[in-house]
């Protein structure tokens, strides 16, 4: 009841907070929580994934294509069901995206020790699978009296709604505890209307950044993931056009400027394009904004060879913001974004900083041209360069792309020219493989009305495809590209690159007494 009475504004119009749950139910969710789920289920719909993972994974996509407006809730029997939701956890914890995780749990009175699924801890009986979720969670809690959601429930809702703390919440529920009645009080269910706080920057912060800034003749932005949960995407453009500043953008960042937007440099760090990182490593002045500047991004801090660069970092969360001794403003990206603006008067980059940025990007673009044509690998099979670029010349601009593990996400973030903002997902924090798939599901759900297209190798479909059958069967339409390298070709690569033997990565050189290709489509087709 409490949970359908959130609501939340998308667009000016008043929606649900919680706008679903993924359930698959067993020992811990099937008699009280799914009992509930059920009587509610045309204001909270419940939909039926194969495997915890994959539906936790559905609901942190969701959140994401939703831009953490909107949240989705999973939900586990206990043991392995509870167990399966964890990668899914560090997920949303790794990109900073809200998921509410409701698992089963062990009797708390005892007296039934150890039941079907229960891991005995010897040394502490208070202890159950449910603590494994503690390092991969922003908010966790076991309920062991029902009076417990009223403080518990609006705190973990004011997690997921922080937009510096924002991340997972997990809620175990033990069986005998989900069973127990409570005289709530009637206020705590009145409809409550809630919206993501913006954050003020502290004057001081911009007086700061701003000094940093207009001494520059060399800055470079790097726009991060925050920047579009904000929803600062315009204020930021504004901002670089108006200064001259050439923009790179992060994994989490990709589509933030359509691909010619004449300040768009690319894509930065270790899977990123010459062109941002030829201008990062001569930048005097670098503003992140909205960005955790994890390894990738700065290419562990090697990318940036100019002697007497600084670092200015913009974002809600005092972890990301003070990173590499930056110069911190700490809150909203829109905030931030508009308060420097009006800090630094009349100053710009040299035209000619600019215009280095563009020649370097116009190479690049020169570049992908040349893999429209048969560019094929030693194999004679074609590279995932050409695929990309065929696909996106026929793909429509609001079409929204997906990926995660393994060599795609790089493919993508090096060689997809977007056209339109907002439609680029590469799961990079965690790098999990498996949301792939599952994330496509999660994805159109939030998507209706544009295509969603998921890039998949076939190590990562192997690992998880059964939400192919999710999507054919709750009628979520995805278009599925399978890249067939034969194995972990990625990794493949790293392990031969720094001196190893080929071992156990491509399929051919692991242990096997008969190898053969995999029909995909034919796998595809069985799933409907």
């Amino acid at each position: 009841r409490w949970l359908v009475n959130q609501r939340t504004i998308i667009d000016g119009d008043e929606a649900p907070m919680f706008a679903g749950a993924f359930g698959i139910f067993g020992h811990g969710n099937v008699t009280c929580l799914a009992e509930a789920l059920e009587q509610v289920q045309d204001e909270l719909p419940t939909w039926r994934g194969h495997n915890e993972q994959g539906m936790a994974l559905s609901a942190v996509a969701y959140a994401k294509a939703m831009k953490r407006r909107q949240i989705m809730i999973a939900t586990s029997s206990v043991g392995p069901g509870s167990t399966n939701m964890v990668t899914a956890a560090g997920v949303a914890h790794a990109n900073r995206l809200p998921v509410l995780l409701f698992s089963g749990d062990t009797f708390q009175h005892r007296l039934v020790d150890p039941v079907l699924q229960q891991v005995e801890q010897f040394h502490n009986p208070t202890e159950t699978v449910a603590d494994c979720f503690k390092p991969v969670t922003r908010y966790w809690d076991r309920i062991t009296k029902p009076e417990q959601i009223l403080r518990s429930l609006p705190q973990a809702l004011a997690v997921m709604l922080d937009p510096a703390d924002c991340g997972p919440v997990f809620f175990a529920l033990p069986q005998d505890v989900q069973a127990e009645a409570y005289d709530y009080p009637a206020a705590f269910f009145e409809p409550t209307v809630h919206y993501i706080r913006r954050p003020g920057p502290d004057p001081r912060d911009i007086e700061a950044a701003a000094a940093v800034l207009a001494g520059a003749e060399k800055p470079l932005i790097i726009a991060g993931g925050g920047v579009n949960y904000s929803g600062a995407i315009e204020a930021l453009t504004a901002f670089a056009e108006k200064r001259g500043i050439p923009v790179a953008e992060t994994v989490a960042g990709k589509s933030i400027l359509v691909h010619d937007h004449p300040n768009h440099v690319g894509a930065i760090g270790v899977s990123g394009v010459t062109s941002a990182n030829v201008v990062a490593e001569d930048a005097d002045v670098i503003l992140a904004i909205g960005t955790r500047l994890q390894d990738f991004t700065t290419g562990s801090w090697a990318l940036f060879k100019n002697p007497h660069a600084r670092f200015v970092s913009i974002n809600t969360a005092r972890w990301d913001a003070t990173k590499q001794h930056a110069t911190a403003v700490i809150g909203d990206a829109l905030l931030g974004i508009e308060q420097l603006d009006a800090a630094l008067g009349d100053y710009s980059a040299p035209a000619d900083w600019l215009g280095f940025g563009q020649a370097q990007i116009r190479d690049w673009n020169a570049h992908l041209d040349t893999f429209k044509e048969a560019h094929e690998t030693p194999e004679g099979k074609p590279s995932y360069a050409q695929v990309i670029q065929i696909i996106n010349e026929i793909c429509d601009d609001d079409d929204y792309q997906l990926s995660a593990a393994g060599g795609l996400p790089g493919e993508l973030l090096a060689g997809w020219r977007s056209r339109k903002v907002g439609t680029f997902d590469a799961e990079f924090g965690y790098s999990c493989m498996g949301y792939e798939i599952s994330g496509a599901l999660g994805a159109k759900m939030a998507r209706p009305d544009t295509d969603v297209v998921a890039w998949v190798g076939d190590g990562s479909y192997l690992m998880m495809n059964s939400d192919i059958y999710s999507t054919v069967m709750t009628g979520h339409k995805v278009v599925f590209i399978v890249c067939d390298n034969g194995g972990f070709a990625v990794i493949n690569r790293l392990q031969t690159a720094q001196g190893g033997a080929e071992f156990n990565n491509l399929l051919r050189t692991t242990r096997h007494e008969e190898y053969r290709q995999v029909d995909f489509a034919k796998l595809a087709e069985s799933l409907g």
